[in-house]
């Protein structure tokens, strides 16, 4: 019998303290700021433009730069600036939920409190259910659904 090498290698496996379940265990980022993907695009758009405004730096022009910007376009949410401030000030107001909670709530634009729950499972028992739903339709008003 004969065996063969395998043609790529084993994956290796990450052993982090990461995990964004009922228990939040981000590790190093446990305590950092964290982006909405709409707000991700704005500081990426303010970044190039003024780049190329100023003339002096110049833009990354490659492959990931090129996908990254693509991938925001298609799931950023919110498209407008007004909108993603407007978000953003609605989620500051959110003292009870931490950074990773607020910017996965307006990333991911749940319809219902259920589902904001299921994907994010650490904010449940931090908001009744009617609290939570009012959020969500608050935020939803701002989506421009194109």
């Amino acid at each position: 019998m004969t065996t063969h090498t395998p043609l790529t290698r084993a994956k290796e496996q990450i052993h982090g303290d990461e995990e964004a379940g009922s228990e939040l265990k981000l590790g190093e980022f446990q305590n950092v700021s964290s982006l909405t993907l709409s707000e991700t695009k704005e500081v990426l758009t303010a970044v190039f433009n003024h780049r190329r405004e100023q003339g002096k730096f110049k833009v990354p022009d490659n492959e990931v730069v090129t996908k990254t910007q693509q991938y925001l376009e298609v799931f950023s949410r919110f498209k407008q600036r007004e909108s993603v401030q407007a978000v953003e000030r609605i989620l500051a107001l959110q003292t009870d939920l931490v950074a990773f909670e607020k910017s996965q709530l307006g990333t991911l634009c749940c319809d219902t409190a259920d589902e904001a729950k299921v994907l994010i499972p650490s904010i449940e028992g931090k908001k009744s259910d009617e609290d939570l739903q009012e959020l969500l339709d608050e935020i939803t008003k701002l989506r421009q659904f194109v």
